[in-house]
């Protein structure tokens, strides 16, 4: 293979194949030099998706040290080592670079002993980190104002399996007051809630005056979730999409702030996170019977999710669209929309308030889209 069938990458003297190459095993190819000798190496990657610069400078980072000890057991005769030296003169910008390289060590520790892409995760977290805290700090402020005044707010978290609805509350409550919110997951209903009013187990759980509830799933379980699986009926079902619009109504009405949140996942993200979800042991817990189906039901849940905005989105008790490809914007999204359903004191005005258009997405935008091709 000759140099134009490769593209550089980010790191420097690395090159990746422009295609999987069919002479080996339809594999992406690397190109490096290491001591003056010319290298190719087989990624192990078919899909260039998969390959990003990281994962190949992690994998060749391996090869390198195995040859550099290859290299040094054969113990080749080199030049003197005089005539290798190469005097370089101490300058301002060398001693900057040392104090830097010195200063990046020690907080990084041993990184070489943790592989490359784990690192960069890593890395970025900590990033992610220190952006979120400015507005959970704004939560805290919000749930303070909630307590003074003794309003009473709502949210509740929808969306299909894997979506992230989880994982935006760990992240919105993480250091809000427990004393003053709950998370409510209500499970299979008792044979005694089969019997009632179907938003009276929800109601058990609404808040009392300067208290927040946060449901993972709501009362909207019957508009995707069970026609889906036949755990209600059509009759059921159409009962509830006539009513629910009245119902919070009637709950905004009563000075209950409602913030309805649908985290939309795409079919391709939510496949990988369930692919993490049966492969790492830190996760397998979150796989459940319902998970395995969601892909095949991908089309009916659709549907159902179609009837779901188009009918019950109202001026009261609108739906707020977050794209949760991407979790942490999705999650600074839904902070967003929260902190905004409030006129709280001493909120930080040089924050950015305003929706990511690309993320925060109106209904009407989600419905068009929907009708055109249903990846969301």
């Amino acid at each position: 293979m000759n140099l134009h069938d490769f593209e550089k990458t980010d790191f420097i003297g690395l090159y990746k194949s422009k295609i999987a190459h069919p002479t080996f095993g339809k594999k992406y190819i690397a190109r490096f030099q290491l001591l003056k000798k010319r290298y190719m190496k087989v990624l192990g990657y078919d899909k260039v998706d998969n390959l990003t610069d990281i994962r190949a400078y992690s994998l060749l980072e391996n090869y390198k040290n195995s040859l550099s000890n290859d290299l040094r057991q054969n113990k080749t005769p080199t030049k003197n080592i005089k005539e290798q030296a190469v005097k370089i003169e101490p300058n301002k910008e060398t001693e900057r670079l040392k104090e830097e390289n010195k200063f990046l060590k020690s907080i990084i520790g041993d990184y070489k002993t943790v592989d490359l892409l784990t690192l960069q995760e890593g890395i970025q977290k900590v990033y992610d980190n220190a952006q979120m805290q400015e507005y959970q700090i704004e939560l805290i402020k919000m749930q303070d104002h909630l307590e003074k005044s003794g309003k009473k707010m709502i949210i509740l978290f929808e969306g299909r399996d894997a979506s992230g609805k989880g994982g935006a509350i760990r992240r919105m409550t993480r250091y809000m007051n427990a004393r003053h919110y709950k998370v409510v997951a209500l499970g299979k209903p008792t044979e005694t809630q089969k019997g009632q009013w179907f938003f009276q187990k929800y109601i058990e759980h609404f808040p009392t005056g300067g208290e927040t509830v946060l449901f993972d799933r709501s009362w909207y379980n019957r508009a995707m979730v069970e026609p889906v699986f036949g755990f209600c009926s059509e009759h059921q079902y159409e009962i509830f999409m006539e009513d629910v619009v009245n119902f919070e109504h009637d709950l905004v009405r009563q000075d209950i702030i409602l913030v309805k949140l649908y985290f939309s996942v795409s079919k391709e993200e939510q496949l990988k996170r369930f692919e993490s979800r049966r492969t790492n042991p830190l996760k397998q817990w979150k796989l459940s019977e319902v998970d395995l189906q969601a892909q095949d039901l991908w089309d009916e849940f659709s549907e159902k999710k179609y009837e779901m905005l188009k009918r019950t989105h109202s001026r009261s008790a609108p739906w707020n669209i977050v794209r949760s490809d991407d979790k942490h914007k999705a999650r600074m999204e839904a902070i967003k929309i929260i902190l905004n359903s409030v006129d709280y004191e001493d909120r930080n005005y040089s924050l950015n308030f305003e929706p990511a258009e690309n993320i925060n997405i109106s209904v009407q935008k989600e419905l068009t889209r929907m009708r055109k091709k249903r990846d969301y």
